[in-house]
């Protein structure tokens, strides 16, 4: 009977170690993927913060947010009608 208590405190050790082993095996688990999940999360907020930059800069230089062009007055005819005549005031 002796080696009977001795069997079931080797076979409860063993159990122990298992469910340890297995605790470990389970956190380093969950330590990679945090820290790939954070990595994955990181590359698609910097692509998706560059898209939304890009999108702005696309719309405010080509789209319908772009400044519509004014004519500026070009020189046509003598230079005598660009330059205003001085008119007396009475």
């Amino acid at each position: 009977m002796a080696s009977g208590g001795k069997d079931r405190a080797t076979r409860d050790a063993r159990e122990r170690a298992r469910t340890y082993q297995a605790r470990q095996s389970y956190r380093e688990g969950q330590l990679r993927r945090r820290s790939r999940d954070n990595l994955i999360a990181a590359i698609v907020g910097g692509v998706l913060i560059l898209g939304v930059v890009g999108g702005q800069v696309a719309y405010f230089t080509a789209g319908p947010g772009a400044p519509v062009p004014t004519d500026s007055p070009s020189p046509s005819g003598s230079p005598t009608e660009l330059a205003p005549t001085p008119t007396t005031t009475p």
